[in-house]
């Protein structure tokens, strides 16, 4: 029974960083589906609460570095309030239009188009779009950098 929840424990961490390219797939939540596993199924005193206090806090940060990356690369090359937002449903829409593809397509065009209706300046949507472009990468990293901390502090905490 213990190497089926270890089984579980393995796939929800990996599905969690395919969650990175395939956003409708929910990386963190599989994280902590994997701590849950662990916690619930196989030994409920490895984890602290200061394990649990830290996931948390990380968690936090996967969910605000999409918004914050996005909004702020969209504004730092130019574009506007409505492009920050563009960007944001983009990532969302996109994950379902074109799965994985569609979460840096759909952005990147509709970035574009909604910068030419709004600052009518070619060359600045562009900037704005490739600005969305970088928004999601920036976030992407951030969040394959937490999600890897969060498998190593678990690890460790459970002295693998």
């Amino acid at each position: 029974m213990s190497a089926i929840i270890w089984l579980l424990i393995i796939a929800a961490f990996i599905l969690a960083f395919v969650g990175l390219v395939v956003p409708v797939i929910p990386g963190i939540l599989l994280m902590w589906i994997g701590f849950f596993l662990y916690h619930f199924m196989i030994d409920d005193s490895k984890l602290s609460w200061f394990f649990w206090i830290v996931m948390m806090i990380l968690t936090i940060a996967t969910l605000v570095s999409d918004y914050v990356a996005g909004s702020y690369f969209v504004k730092r090359y130019g574009g506007s309030k409505a492009g920050e937002i563009t960007a944001a449903v983009g990532v969302i829409v996109g994950s379902f239009v074109i799965p994985p593809f569609g979460v840096i397509i759909v952005p990147l065009i509709a970035v574009l188009l909604i910068e030419l209706i709004m600052l009518k300046d070619p060359v600045r949507a562009v900037k704005a779009s490739i600005g969305s472009l970088f928004g999601f990468l920036a976030s992407t990293l951030a969040k394959f950098l937490i999600l890897l901390i969060m498998v190593i502090w678990f690890l460790i905490a459970i002295n693998v």
